[in-house]
């Protein structure tokens, strides 16, 4: 009898002994997990911090800067020329040297792609034709990627909405002042011109070749708010 009990408390000290020995290496694979986590979200985190910084440093136009940005960018600004090329064809507008932050601005925003993939959004018969918007999600993150700003208006160098003028839409915003829509442009088609636009809008150059491609972009259909049945894009502009 006293030989079985020694045997038996023999093993139940050899099963507790085992048992902690089994415990105690779940711990470090525990340890060695929780670790591995950390990691992971920390990298993460960077990632998401690098990105941070890159957008504080990305140059973005403002109301504060545009003007300063222009005035030493129309400087460097040699060209006067852009071509844009269509999904119903192709034309060429001479920009005005004496207009120069509307010049600037056009030149740029052509320079950085901006008008590329855009449409001609807005088309009111034997009027004009209006562009460099969109209902695509493209054209807003490209705008929100070049800033938010307005263009003052520069009426009084002596240009008239004859027709093939290409000029600047105000803003929709609180704009008593008339301040320009950068994004956006209109090109007359009224013959001779729509002078009653005189004053109120900036022209910034005149349509020199193509002419015919302009009035046949004013001849598609329009449903009721003066959007195209059909989309016209602009599918590349450049600087000649």
């Amino acid at each position: 009898m006293r030989i079985k009990k020694v045997t038996f408390l023999t093993s139940l000290l050899l099963f507790l002994i085992v048992s902690c020995g089994t415990k105690d290496k779940k711990v470090p694979q525990e340890t060695t997990f929780k670790p591995n986590e950390s990691v992971k979200d920390t990298v993460a985190i960077e990632a998401i911090n690098e990105a941070e910084e890159i957008e504080k440093d990305t140059f973005r136009l403002t109301e504060e800067n545009a003007i300063d940005f222009f005035f030493d960018y129309a400087k460097s600004v040699k060209e006067n020329k852009v071509r844009l090329t269509t999904s119903m064809g192709g034309f060429t507008i001479q920009l005005y040297d004496n207009v120069p932050y509307h010049k600037a601005n056009f030149i740029y925003l052509t320079k950085k792609g901006y008008f590329d993939n855009t449409q001609f959004h807005r088309v009111v018969p034997d009027f004009i034709i209006q562009g460099g918007n969109s209902d695509d999600k493209e054209t807003s993150t490209k705008r929100k990627g070049i800033g938010r700003y307005l263009l003052p208006p520069d009426t009084r160098k002596g240009h008239k909405h004859h027709r093939g003028t290409i000029s600047m839409p105000s803003s929709e915003r609180d704009n008593p002042h008339k301040l320009a829509s950068p994004f956006e442009f209109f090109i007359v088609v009224t013959q001779p011109g729509s002078y009653h636009l005189d004053g109120s809008y900036t022209p910034f150059g005149r349509v020199i070749e193509g002419m015919d491609v302009v009035d046949k972009i004013n001849q598609v259909d329009i449903d009721q708010g003066e959007w195209p049945m059909r989309n016209v894009y602009i599918v590349k502009a450049e600087v000649l």
